[in-house]
């Protein structure tokens, strides 16, 4: 099961990810209480390993704004809204992992069936970070599409629910790991990836 842990903002909580298992860390650059600048980005995932993805997390982000965060933080992964890519100047070797909320059609999760979005994608609520859980059923039809990752008020509580029922490529959470809104906790965080990854074994 791939994991992703999202709306890091300090370098000991990326380190946690990391040894826990994580296989993406997200780092905003969208209006949101986990903001952070590129340049931060950087300097706390600087010993992040080439096994694990970063992940710059945007939401209609101008194309100004998008080379700012390629030239300060280099990530391995773009992750905005499906329809803002078009716009966008994405260098080859980075990935594009677009998002499609409840609700709205999915598309191009095919390789090769649009430029620059790779089959992997992110499904979730209408806001992201609110921790609105989606239609675990109606989810589990759209995860037969391409790789899907389920994001939206996932919890150490009911991943392994969500896993079991919806069945994605992988999971990511920001607000189910946190104390209070951006406060990462290393526990939850810990308990998180090792209850994603034991789901998937009882599949």
């Amino acid at each position: 099961m791939f994991v992703k842990i999202c709306g890091l903002s300090r370098k000991e909580h990326v380190q946690v990810a990391v040894d826990a298992g994580a296989d993406a860390v997200g780092l905003v650059f969208a209006n949101s209480v986990r903001r952070i600048d590129p340049a931060h980005a950087a300097a706390i995932t600087k010993s992040v390993p080439v096994t694990v993805k970063k992940v710059a997390v945007m939401l209609h982000p101008s194309n100004e704004e998008w080379r700012e965060v390629l030239r300060d933080f280099t990530p391995d992964v773009l992750q905005t809204d499906a329809g803002d890519f078009a716009s966008l100047e994405i260098p080859d070797g980075i990935e594009c992992w677009p998002v499609y909320r409840e609700g709205n059609t999915v598309t191009g999760t095919e390789r090769g069936t649009e430029r620059k979005v790779t089959v992997t994608y992110l499904f979730e609520g209408a806001r992201s970070g609110s921790g609105e859980t989606v239609e675990w059923p109606a989810a589990a039809n759209v995860a037969r599409q391409g790789n899907m990752i389920l994001a939206g008020g996932l919890g150490v509580q009911n991943v392994a629910e969500a896993i079991a029922t919806v069945r994605p490529f992988g999971v990511d959470v920001s607000s189910g790991v946190e104390t209070a809104p951006g406060e990462k906790d290393a526990g939850l965080i810990r308990n998180f990836i090792s209850a994603a990854k034991a789901a998937e074994n009882n599949l």
